[in-house]
């Protein structure tokens, strides 16, 4: 089995979207946040210095995760979903460790997001990672009610 992870290709573009919507629809709904990021991808995530993994095996799209930039010292990590016939087999690490590797290339000092208690599995990934809760900011999205942040 040949995994890779690689950066941002417009190629890849709707797997991005389509893995989350997957997710999101699947424990909550889509919201209009999520539509204005998926329409504009490269104007919000990328161009502002942010990044989008995608973790391939053989070539097929397994998994994928955005890093936003906050500001000069913090990245989000955003949008981290594997496709279901992929979940079980780590992927998520090595989509975790491409983000934190990416945020220290960059100088960050933290790695925030924010989440929602409902997502067990998300947030035992987190943990494992030593993201540690954090208060609640303001959030453009319903289903958030727990923030959390990895400092580097």
């Amino acid at each position: 089995m040949d995994i890779k992870i690689i950066s941002y290709n417009p190629k890849y573009k709707s797997y991005f979207i389509d893995l989350n919507k997957a997710w999101l629809e699947e424990y909550f709904f889509v919201e209009k946040h999520d539509i204005d990021v998926f329409e504009n991808i490269e104007e919000v995530i990328l161009k502002p210095g942010g990044e989008i993994f995608f973790c391939l095996i053989n070539d097929e799209v397994a998994g994928t995760v955005a890093m936003q930039k906050v500001n000069d010292t913090k990245y989000e990590l955003a949008k981290l979903a594997v496709d279901k016939k992929f979940q079980g087999q780590k992927l998520s690490n090595l989509l975790m460790d491409a983000c934190i590797d990416f945020a220290k290339e960059k100088k960050a000092t933290t790695i925030m997001l924010m989440s929602s208690t409902k997502l067990d599995t998300a947030l035992n990934l987190y943990r494992k990672y030593h993201f540690v809760e954090v208060p609640l900011s303001e959030t453009d999205y319903s289903r958030a009610d727990i923030q959390m942040e990895l400092y580097l």
